[in-house]
């Protein structure tokens, strides 16, 4: 091993010890291969500026290739979700703390992540305007003599019926948290917006079961 590829091994094992006692969900050895797959990801970055993080294209192509993601809208949603400081950039530690929900969160992180994915404008509500744009992106479109905006409506509508528990004409956290509390299958309403079990272990196999010295 040479002497730059020893340093560079003993800083991203100094970043997973940090990492390790700040983000839920992996332990040491995990984090220590999820940096590798990131600095991987990042030297494929044709960007000048991929010092910065993952951009917004590279991050989709990943949603995209490995998670089996198709909808525009909700990839950019899930992208903000991971990219906390707003800077168009997923840094190494917002990459990790965004996975650890991801693929392994709990029932009241992936409720807080799907309602903030949903959120479109961040105002802390998910809207009749927001619940049909996202209805109206992620439905597949079947040739029809009905006006397929009837439908969405009619879909809104019955969605508000069955999660808006003080009935204010849209979804504040509480009646979205409230709603998959009671139905679990609620959590993605408006999207797919968590990779299935499937996604799920074919990236952990990739990803942690390669050996560290490769």
């Amino acid at each position: 091993m040479s002497e730059m590829s020893a340093m560079n091994r003993k800083i991203i094992q100094n970043l997973a010890e940090v990492f390790s006692r700040q983000i839920k969900h992996f332990n040491k050895t995990e984090i220590e291969r999820l940096i590798r797959l990131y600095n991987g990801l990042l030297g494929d970055q044709t960007d000048r500026r991929a010092g910065n993080g993952l951009d917004r294209g590279k991050f989709r192509n990943i949603l995209h290739k490995t998670f089996g993601m198709t909808d525009d809208m909700i990839m950019d949603r899930v992208f903000h979700a991971f990219d906390k400081d707003n800077d168009s950039y997923v840094s190494v530690k917002e990459w990790i703390e965004g996975l650890s929900v991801f693929l392994r969160g709990t029932l009241d992180e992936k409720i807080k992540y799907c309602f903030d994915v949903y959120d479109l404008n961040g105002d802390g509500h998910i809207s009749r305007e927001e619940m049909f744009h996202m209805l109206k992106n992620s439905l597949i479109r079947q040739p029809t003599e009905e006006d397929p905006d009837e439908g969405i409506k009619d879909l809104v509508e019955i969605a508000l019926k069955k999660m808006d528990h003080d009935h204010d004409g849209r979804l504040s956290y509480t009646d979205f948290e409230k709603a998959v509390r009671d139905e679990n299958l609620l959590l993605e309403a408006f999207g797919t917006c968590l990779p299935d079990a499937k996604s799920i272990l074919a990236f952990e196999q990739q990803a942690f079961q390669d050996p560290l010295d490769a």
